[in-house]
C-alpha cells in the first residue's frame, strides 16, 4: 500500500521543522534567542552589499509593509542597519552588521550538526539517497525560495 499524499507532506514539514527547532536552539545558546527563520531569509536576501526595504520586498516575495516590519525586527536584534543611499538621500539602504554576519556563520555550522544527526541516525546511505530523493522531486524548483514561495500562488504549486 502506498503511502496517503498528505503524510507524506506532514513528514517533510515534520522534518523541516526538526532541523528548524534544533538550529534555532542552538543559536539561542550562542547568544541569538532573538534569531527566527524569517532572519536568515532576511539576511540572505539583504546579502552583504545591501539593499533598500522594496528590494527586499522584492527578494522575499512579499509586500513593502511586511519588509518594513522584518526591518524593523532585524535591527532591534542588531543584525542591521540602515544607511543612507549615496545616489537619493530619501532611500536607506540595509546592511548587515558583524552580529548578522555572525549570526549567518553560526547557522552554517548548525544546519550541519543537524544534518551530521540526520546521518547518524539514517546512515550515510540512507541520507545520501536522501537527499538525492528530495533533489529529485524539487526538480528545477528555486530551493530556498521559501519566503517567496509561501506568499505567492502558481499553477505548478496549487
Amino acid at each position: 500500500m502506498s503511502e496517503p499524499g498528505w503524510r507524506v507532506v506532514l513528514l517533510l514539514a515534520g522534518a523541516f521543522r526538526d532541523s528548524i527547532d534544533a538550529l534555532h536552539q542552538e543559536l539561542a545558546e550562542q547568544g541569538h534567542p532573538e534569531a527566527r527563520p524569517m532572519h536568515g531569509f532576511a539576511l540572505q536576501a539583504i546579502g552583504p552589499d545591501g539593499c533598500t526595504i522594496n528590494e527586499l520586498g522584492q527578494r522575499l516575495g512579499v509586500s513593502k509593509q511586511a519588509a518594513a516590519k522584518t526591518t524593523v525586527s532585524l535591527e532591534k536584534a542588531g543584525y542591521v542597519v540602515r544607511d543612507a543611499m549615496p545616489s537619493d538621500r530619501r532611500a536607506v539602504l540595509l546592511r548587515r552588521t558583524p552580529r548578522a554576519e555572525e549570526l549567518l556563520a553560526a547557522s552554517a555550522v548548525g544546519f550541519e550538526r543537524v544534518m551530521a544527526r540526520w546521518r547518524r541516525q539514517l546512515g550515510v546511505a540512507r541520507f545520501k539517497a536522501m537527499v538525492e530523493s528530495l533533489a529529485d522531486v524539487a526538480g528545477q524548483q528555486r530551493v530556498g525560495d521559501l519566503p517567496g514561495w509561501l506568499t505567492q500562488r502558481s499553477s505548478t504549486r496549487g
